[in-house]
């Protein structure tokens, strides 16, 4: 896996790994018989959401480039080295902790059992000053495996009297000794060695669970080296000391070796992203083997502190140390004896210089990162000029430090006793562009990679290549589906609409018989003025003419944009939202509709808003009214001005509140721009890409536009990448003899690989049954994510004035008055800044507040996140009450 994941970085297809796939074995075959991502997938999904580690002391992950290269020797030489330092002088480190996940082939092999027995040695050898309490822990062992050691009463009990779970001992195995002491020794330093599951079979980890019905989820895994990381919470430094704990987690096996569940160990322990020491290969074919090792563990975002590895007399450090000169060191170790009878004490010593380097690069490493950590804050400060934000309401201490992301979660700097990184659900999904899980992350990774490798950039224009013609087909296959057949390409979401209006105006004119003559249809003469009909609370993007088709708000006043004079007739939508557990529509307050009943105006059912058979209503009729008759008061006041396009953000404006438009009302409202030849603009910026439920809005609206402007999700929010949709009518409208009638718009990255290959990745998996496993209704809608239940109770609570919960989003308005509301309202800041204590990133719209997952997150989770919310509005609202 390490070598084809590394052959994929560089650029090269790999069509096959396994031709003799008979001579695998049945796991084997089970495994393969279904994609591997899709394998690792399901278990990385489940992993938990609330994963947590101190910063008080260094911790490491040591890897191997393979299994046998000394992983072990390792550990066991750093362990010497932190608590027998080279000078006498030199005070002893308090605490050194080995902790050993994953072991087969116990009891006869057992890794932290070695460290334990042969420091031992290496202490009473060295004949050491201080003492050390040297101890030897497994927690739990597989049936197999406890007998072995515990003999045949082992496993008698059922599951049910407390002493199995899920075929596995708690083991509970402790052993200890004290090595040195006396009434006048020095303080006690401690050597803690864990093996947290064992299995008796010598094979890899994901066949010997298996044979013995030990299946371990990621999570559980994760969740207990999460525990046994805590012991370096206990005792601590003491003064004087520099560092007084260290901790080391040694894997099974190589890199990309199968942990328990079968998913790779690179994968498995990504939430934590532990700084790594690569042990390499010192023998014939090490070199590729160190380097495929290294490269995978980057591909995924771990920081290689250094690489170690054993002298075969082969030279490997020679290719290694050009290989990563300036990245990382290289470490060479002496030969290890092949006598079984040395018992390595002269080894040891001989490398004795060697681990005290390792300690101190490892040790020098901890100390920068925590430096950065900590002046990162104060720097962003300084340099930055955040988006959106009034930077002198950002105190420091209030600014989030993102280590790292995994899947849905941010891994962020903490301090409050002493430093640790937590993890915090992303519920902003990074401002709506993100969507992948962990596995999916990783996916995107290799693909961007290989893209990059393969292609750099290249230009667009007159040019094709593999990653930009899969992606426009699966635009046009998909989201485009029955209505386009063209796919432009641009860099973000309001550079699409400003194309998309450019393509509008020319269908527009086309239709119209404006550009009647040819040889005046490019000069600047103006025959009439174009604008746009939109809705009052849309957003369509930052750049000037993105602006200008929107209404006035708190995004185009004359601080924002004093060129803004708002080019169109706004009309205002009637909104829908659930309160008090029913949805419910509210009609513009500025319009009088007739005959409207509580049939109308209440629906127990959100999907019942979305019913066609609602086109036959009054309602409709209605809207086509209103709407018939705004557009006849403006074509009668003014005469060179006409409505040259309609531009609309389906179902839902995101930047204007998070409000929800009634369905029916922007179909009427198609249905009324078509019958006028107005090109129709869908902006899917936001609501493209299952962020509604529906790969695309007009799935939901049941009406299709003339051109429609994706971006965000499109490439899984990892990389800027958008494309503006057209009909091929609109296409021709720009098709002539001379380059000057052509749509003259472009940037130098249009269709760059890098994003045409995560959009191609990312639109597959989302509608993939076997990796979005939310995927219902022969995979056209999302299911249900959000606890209709939570939802419903959210919407009655005090503090709530309405909900809207539709496919990844759920939003919710906090009742407020006067300086309260408002998108430059603070009152939300004190309940975000709770929640972010609880483990969710959220970020407001004024008094508005949202919670946003991807197409793949489980309902369980977004449950989880609901009911923290709840908790904490019932905290909030019961604080309004005692201010009031």
């Amino acid at each position: 896996f390490a070598v084809r994941l590394l052959l994929s970085q560089l650029g090269f297809s790999i069509f096959t790994m396994f031709p003799v796939f008979a001579l695998f074995t049945p796991t084997h075959r089970r495994l393969l018989s279904k994609p591997f991502s899709l394998h690792l997938h399901r278990l990385l999904s489940a992993q938990s959401s609330s994963l947590e580690y101190t910063l008080s002391h260094p911790i490491y992950t040591i890897w191997g480039a393979n299994t046998g290269v000394g992983k072990t020797l390792v550990s066991t030489g750093l362990a010497a080295s932190i608590l027998t330092p080279l000078s006498l002088s030199s005070t002893p480190t308090s605490k050194f902790i080995y902790i050993k996940p994953v072991q087969t082939g116990f009891p006869a092999d057992s890794d932290s059992l070695s460290v334990y027995r042969k420091f031992s040695e290496i202490y009473l050898h060295r004949r050491c000053q201080s003492t050390v309490l040297a101890s030897n822990h497994v927690l739990k062992a597989s049936i197999p495996a406890a007998k072995a050691v515990l003999g045949c009463g082992v496993g008698v009990e059922t599951e049910q009297g407390g002493k199995c779970e899920s075929g596995f001992e708690d083991f509970g195995w402790y052993e200890e000794r004290k090595l040195g002491g006396g009434e006048e020794a020095a303080a006690v330093s401690k050597l803690i060695c864990k093996t947290m599951y064992g299995w008796r079979e010598a094979v890899s980890p994901h066949l010997a669970a298996e044979r013995e019905g030990t299946m371990v989820r990621d999570s559980v895994l994760l969740e207990t080296l999460e525990g046994c990381l805590r012991i370096g919470l206990e005792g601590g430094c003491e003064e004087g000391q520099k560092v007084g704990v260290w901790s080391v987690i040694e894997t099974a096996g190589g890199v990309a070796s199968p942990g328990p569940s079968g998913s790779l160990q690179c994968d498995l322990y990504r939430p934590f992203r532990l700084p790594a020491i690569l042990v390499g290969d010192g023998r014939l074919g090490g070199i590729s083997g160190t380097i495929s090792a290294y490269e995978s563990l980057k591909l995924r975002g771990y920081d290689v502190v250094a690489v170690v590895f054993e002298d075969h007399g082969l030279v490997n450090e020679v290719p290694l140390f050009s290989y990563l000169r300036n990245r990382v060191p290289v470490l060479v170790l002496p030969p290890v004896p092949q006598d079984m009878s040395d018992n390595l004490m002269e080894w040891f010593d001989e490398s004795q210089n060697i681990f005290s380097s390792l300690k101190e690069i490892m040790l020098s490493a901890f100390l920068e990162r925590i430096q950065r950590l900590h002046d990162m804050p104060k720097k962003a400060g300084d340099i930055f000029w955040w988006p959106f934000t009034q930077h002198k309401l950002i105190p420091q201490e209030t600014v989030t430090v993102i280590d790292s992301r995994c899947g849905e979660h941010f891994s962020v700097h903490k301090v409050r006793e002493h430093d640790f990184i937590t993890q915090q659900f992303d519920a902003c999904a990074s401002w709506w562009t993100q969507g992948p899980d962990a596995t999916l992350q990783i996916e995107l990774a290799r693909d961007m990679g290989y893209a990059a490798a393969r292609f750099g950039h290249v230009m667009f224009p007159e040019n094709v290549y593999e990653p930009a013609l899969e992606c426009a087909e699966l635009l046009l296959e998909g989201v485009g589906k029955g209505w386009a057949s063209r796919t432009f390409f641009s860099d973000n979401g309001s550079t699409a609409i400003e194309i998309a209006l450019k393509m509008a105006f020319r269908k527009f004119l086309f239709d119209h018989g404006v550009l009647v003559d040819p040889l005046k249809a490019n000069t600047d003469e103006r025959y009439i003025e174009l604008k746009v009909l939109a809705l009052r609370g849309s957003y369509h993007g930052d750049t000037l003419g993105a602006m200008e088709a929107q209404a006035p708000s708190s995004y185009t006043g004359f601080l924002q944009q004093p060129w803004y004079t708002g080019r169109g007739l706004f009309l205002d939508p009637p909104m829908v939202y659930m309160c008090k557990g029913i949805w419910k529509l509210y009609p513009p307050e500025r319009t009088h509709f007739e005959k409207l009943t509580v049939k109308d105006l209440s629906f127990d059912l959100r999907d019942k808003l979305f019913c066609k058979s609602r086109d036959c209503s009054s309602l409709a009729g209605s809207y086509s009214s209103y709407i018939s008759k705004e557009l006849s008061l403006h074509s009668d006041s003014r005469e060179s001005t006409r409505i040259g396009a309609l531009i609309i953000e389906p179902v839902i404006h995101a930047s204007g509140g998070m409000q929800m438009i009634d369905p029916l009302f922007q179909r009427v409202l198609v249905k009324e721009c078509r019958s006028r030849k107005i090109p129709v603009i869908f902006d899917e910026v936001f609501t493209g890409f299952w962020r509604l439920g529906a790969e695309s809005a007009t799935d939901l609206l049941c009406c299709q536009p003339d051109i429609a402007c994706f971006a965000k999700l499109m490439t899984g929010g990892i990389i800027p990448l958008a494309a503006t949709l057209a009909t091929e009518a609109v296409f021709e409208a720009f098709v002539a003899d001379s380059k000057l009638k052509a749509l003259l718009h472009g940037h130098s990255y249009s269709a760059h690989a890098m994003g045409c290959t995560a959009a191609a990745k990312s639109i597959k998996w989302f509608k993939d049954p076997q990796t979005n496993l939310n995927l219902i209704s022969e995979g056209r809608l999302l299911r249900e994510l959000w606890d209709i239940d939570l939802v419903q109770q959210i919407s009655s609570h005090p503090a709530v004035q309405r909900v809207i919960a539709l496919g990844t989003l759920c939003a919710l308005e906090l009742r407020a008055e006067g300086c309260n509301a408002g998108y430059g309202s603070l009152y939300a800041n004190s309940l975000l800044q709770k929640l972010r204590g609880d483990g969710i990133y959220m970020r407001p719209l004024g008094n508005i507040i949202y919670l946003m997952c991807g197409p793949c997150t489980s309902p369980q989770i977004c449950s989880q996140l609901l009911e923290k919310l709840y908790r904490r509005l019932e905290e909030f609202n019961q604080v309004e009450l005692e201010i009031l």
